[in-house]
């Protein structure tokens, strides 16, 4: 026998070999949402010239010079989310709500008038936010006309010895599962068929062989399979930022952004499948199964920003700054299980019964820590200032999201992806516009903001539309804002990371709402 049985914990986790990384698992992180305080989320985040706002910073780090006075800032906000499912002509409806205090900062002004070098004015700003909130809810049903789960499993197990997927006397489900994922050139893909197997969705050819490596399905054929897709998410991205900038004779503000990422990511999803096609007449049909996957994602990363606002005139003010990639380290932990409710009639009998397999190995796989390195971005701002009444303000950004990377690029797995990630995905730009009109007191805000597809065919993730508003109330040495932001997007979501090819589409809706207080000090 080529299999070493292990005698191990089970129960606990262990190191695997490999896993199964995607296109979407680096948008997760390449991609962020707009959030912040409420004055830069009514004013659709345009904000690269004009500085004067926590949240201003993190696009360009010179508007903290802006700032005539130490200034604290607390925001939080409610994210709700709705999503509509479209699987094969069926629609399902969900919806996610989270309450977030989103965002929270101060800065430190220091003015020196009788400055000789020009240099009249520094400041030096502490702030977070969170970046990205992944709290999600998608409910995928339908009748797929074509093609079950089973696929998955057989793409994975074809070319695996059947002594592999089988467990000895003595051996539990969990030690081989766990064996299977930590030995070399096994791991993943041999989990996957394992699981499979043990199921009873896919038999061997030859199951008196210890050596067969073919598969056949035990779905009965004739499409019709129905699906049930359930995904929760939870989790956040958050940056914090230690910012320093100076202004230069009023007119250059130049600015500099240490940023620090952290991430905690849990996705949870469970694929159910049924048909009403007839039973094989011998051995084993798949009546129904049930396939649940929860993986944990943790971890930190690095970024810098440089930035310029220049005063061109009194009244207009253009902004310039650059963002490098930001280097991911990143851990996963991964979970599975599998149930299957099958028929089994006896080639010699022909006496059927019906049966249930449950295979938990109760066993974590950690994996080892891999990079993701995030596009760089660059950002073009103008400012037209209409006195102390108002302003209108424009941002361009672009960012190349073929150049995202996962690391070490020398193990094939990443190196494959990689290169999809180059053919799929292209160099992009994002538009924001922002407007503010003052009334005495109080400010009146709108904003647009359009964001362009990473995807070269924008089918699996589609562009960005939203829209804002707002309202702010200055006391004088405090302010009150509340914005409302709008912003939906369509894309896929696949119900299996391969085999089970087609997609569900989703509409994706958020409605949220912002409230900051602003306090000088």
């Amino acid at each position: 026998m080529k299999k070493i049985l292990l005698s191990l914990l089970i129960g606990g986790s262990f190191v695997a070999n490999a896993q199964e990384p995607s296109i979407s698992d680096a948008l997760r992180y390449s991609v962020e949402n707009l959030n912040g305080t409420a004055r830069f989320r009514a004013m659709g985040g345009a904000f690269g010239s004009i500085g004067g706002d926590m949240s201003a910073i993190n696009i360009n780090p010179a508007g903290s010079s802006i700032f005539n006075y130490n200034q604290a800032t607390i925001s939080l906000s409610s994210f709700n989310k709705s999503n509509n499912a479209n699987y094969f002509g069926t629609s399902s409806k969900t919806k996610d709500n989270t309450l977030d205090i989103n965002q929270l900062g101060a800065v430190f002004v220091f003015s020196d008038n009788n400055s000789k070098s020009g240099w009249k004015k520094f400041a030096l700003a502490l702030n977070y936010e969170n970046t990205n909130n992944f709290d999600d809810f998608i409910v995928s049903e339908g009748v797929n006309p074509y093609n079950s789960m089973d696929s998955y499993f057989l793409n994975h197990a074809q070319g695996f010895e059947l002594q592999y997927l089988q467990t000895q006397p003595g051996e539990s489900i969990g030690s081989l599962y766990q064996y299977l994922g930590e030995t070399q050139n096994l791991g993943f893909d041999a989990q996957q068929a394992f699981l499979g197997y043990q199921s009873y969705i896919l038999s061997p050819f030859d199951d008196t062989d210890d050596l067969n490596t073919d598969y056949y399905t035990n779905v009965p054929t004739g499409g019709n399979y129905y699906h049930k897709n359930t995904i929760q998410a939870k989790g956040y991205n958050g940056k914090f930022t230690a910012n320093f900038s100076g202004a230069y004779k009023d007119k250059l503000y130049l600015g500099m952004n240490m940023n620090f990422h952290f991430t905690d990511y849990v996705r949870t999803s469970s694929l159910y499948e049924s048909n009403l096609n007839p039973f094989y007449t011998t051995y084993y049909s798949i009546d129904s199964a049930r396939f649940n996957n929860e993986l944990y994602t943790y971890g930190s990363g690095f970024s810098l920003n440089l930035g310029a606002i220049y005063k061109a005139t009194e009244n207009v003010r253009v902004g310039l700054s650059y963002e490098t990639p930001t280097w991911y380290r990143l851990n996963d932990e991964l979970t599975q299980s599998i149930s299957s409710y099958y028929n089994y009639t006896d080639p010699s009998t022909l006496v059927s019964t019906m049966d249930e397999a449950y295979v938990n190995p109760n066993v974590v796989n950690v994996y080892p820590t891999y990079k993701i390195q995030t596009p760089s971005k660059l950002t073009a701002s103008g400012t037209v200032l209409f006195g102390k009444k108002g302003l209108l303000s424009v941002d361009y950004i672009s960012k190349n999201y073929s150049k995202t990377k996962f690391k070490p690029s020398s193990e094939n797995i990443y190196s494959s992806l990689n290169t999809q990630i180059k053919n799929e995905l292209e160099n992009t730009y994002e538009l924001r516009v922002g407007g503010e009109y003052k009334i005495k007191q109080w400010s009146l805000r709108g904003g647009y903001r359009f964001e362009q597809s990473p995807y070269k065919v924008d089918l699996a993730f589609g562009d960005l539309f939203s829209y804002s508003g707002g309202l702010g109330y200055n006391f004088g040495e405090s302010k009150l804002d509340i914005s409302y932001t709008n912003e939906h997007r369509n894309r896929t979501e696949a119900l299996l990371t391969s085999g089970l090819n087609d997609t569900a589409r989703i509409k994706n809706n958020n409605n949220n709402v912002t409230l900051t207080y602003v306090v000088n000090f």
